[in-house]
């Protein structure tokens, strides 16, 4: 279908941005917030489960929600009647994706799919003139982060990724940042990412599909397969699902459809390690796997078996960064990173920042705007705040796409390299595999016939 271009009430303040949004624009807090009801933006939300809620919950303080989608019925209901009771307002629900898009009065899109969906709706929804607020990790191949870039650019659509850790968590990461840029650990030679492994998998057996599931949907663009599932339920976060299967929470543990802990957990602290060694505009020279476990058997790049989690279990990679910074991205440790320069070390994750450095704080302060000066402005109330905020002031929020994805190609790389078992040597530049046209295959993939990208 032909998805029309909607003019909201933002829309012309879009215009002066187009001309210029290839540029990464700093956080700016001097555009007006929305102050009364009519002012108040629009949003929906696509895509509902664990995160889809949390997004949506933060943000009804700034806008109003019309209409909330997902192709779980009971997951679609539930969150309709949590969303009537949070704004007093009940919201339209449907089960296809456009028909959110296909309406006009919808300034902003939510999207909290799984990763394989993020590109397709996204790209969509920037051609029918909507701005995006898309989880992370925002893509499934590193052509696809390529694709978003440009109709970012073509559309002048304001473009958020949910990488929170720019703005929550206490503002930690900031002052990590703030700490590296103002040389208290020296020159920087060795960040590591710790990010966590997982379990492997028994055998996940083909079964029903839940009546309330539209198994095709929820696979869209991915390959055609049978629903895999163990009767056995997933507890506390995430729950209420299958704890094996390769649909929802548990799809992060399937290359089909995610990258496994690389781009879940990846796609947050490479990040922020990225940001903080000056390197969110350039990527890798080299991504070598120096151990690691698959969940499966593997051949030419290509799980061996169906019916287990295929992602890396176990593993340390290393990347060879800019300026002979030296990245390692692990499963062993603390959930969280660790930098350490010529004059000192410290570790920092969602509920600490520890080390000497952060200790001589005490007696000698980072300076009064430091964070301020790291983020670009006075730090948002939530990383939803930002997205409204450079809605208003048509300049990318804090996590643009083009960071994002400079980010997330280390992520992708390293689960080619395990993939294929083998060395990636990458040319930031281009962006591309050099002298390896197998791993270079993986940059991209094509979508399932009936599901590809509407343009």
């Amino acid at each position: 279908m032909t998805f029309p271009h909607p003019t909201s009430r933002r829309q012309f303040m879009g215009g002066l941005a187009a001309g210029t949004t290839g540029l990464l624009f700093p956080f700016s807090d001097s555009a007006p917030a929305f102050g009364s009801p009519i002012e108040r933006p629009v949003f929906a939300t696509i895509g509902l489960r664990n995160q889809g809620w949390s997004i949506t919950n933060k943000s009804t303080k700034f806008a109003d929600f019309a209409a909330l989608a997902d192709v779980d019925a009971n997951v679609l209901g539930a969150n309709v009647e949590k969303l009537n009771k949070r704004q007093g307002k009940k919201p339209d629900s449907y089960k296809d994706y456009r028909q959110v898009l296909d309406r006009k009065d919808i300034d902003a899109v939510m999207i909290a799919t799984p990763d394989h969906w993020h590109t397709k709706i996204a790209v969509e929804a920037m051609l029918a003139g909507k701005d995006v607020y898309c989880e992370k990790p925002l893509t499934l191949t590193i052509d696809e982060g390529k694709l978003i870039e440009k109709v970012v650019k073509k559309t002048g659509r304001i473009f958020q990724v949910g990488t929170m850790q720019r703005t929550e968590s206490g503002q930690r990461f900031l002052q990590a940042i703030a700490l590296v840029k103002a040389g208290r650990i020296g020159e920087v030679k060795k960040v590591t990412c710790g990010i966590g492994g997982f379990k492997p998998s028994p055998t996940i057996p083909v079964t029903t599909v839940p009546e309330e599931l539209d198994w095709d949907l929820w696979l869209g663009p991915a390959p055609k397969t049978e629903y895999r599932a163990l009767p056995e339920m997933r507890k506390g976060y995430g729950g209420g699902v299958p704890l094996y299967s390769n649909c929802h929470y548990a799809f992060r543990n399937w290359h089909e459809y995610s990258g496994g802990k690389l781009t879940d957990w990846g796609a947050h602290h490479v990040d922020i390690a990225c940001w903080a060694i000056g390197a969110s505009k350039t990527g890798p020279t080299r991504v070598t796997p120096l151990n690691f476990e698959m969940g499966v058997p593997y051949k030419d790049g290509h799980p061996l078996k169906d019916d287990q989690y295929n992602i890396a279990i176990k593993f340390n990679i290393r990347a060879e960064m800019p300026f002979g910074i030296e990245m390692l991205i692990t499963n062993e440790g603390d959930n969280g990173i660790l930098f350490e320069g010529t004059k000192g070390r410290f570790f920092v994750n969602r509920g600490k920042i520890v080390g000497k450095p952060v200790e001589d704080l005490k007696e000698n302060p980072l300076p009064d705007d430091a964070i301020e000066k790291v983020y670009g402005g006075p730090v948002a109330e939530n990383h939803t705040a930002n997205f409204i905020d450079a809605m208003n002031s048509r300049k990318q929020p804090i996590s643009d796409v083009w960071s994002h994805n400079r980010m997330l190609e280390i992520c992708h790389l390293a689960n080619i390299a395990m993939r294929l078992d083998r060395e990636i040597k990458w040319n930031p530049i281009k962006r591309e595999v050099m002298g390896d046209e197998q791993a270079n295959s993986f940059l991209s993939r094509e979508n399932r016939k009936g599901f590809e990208i509407n343009m």
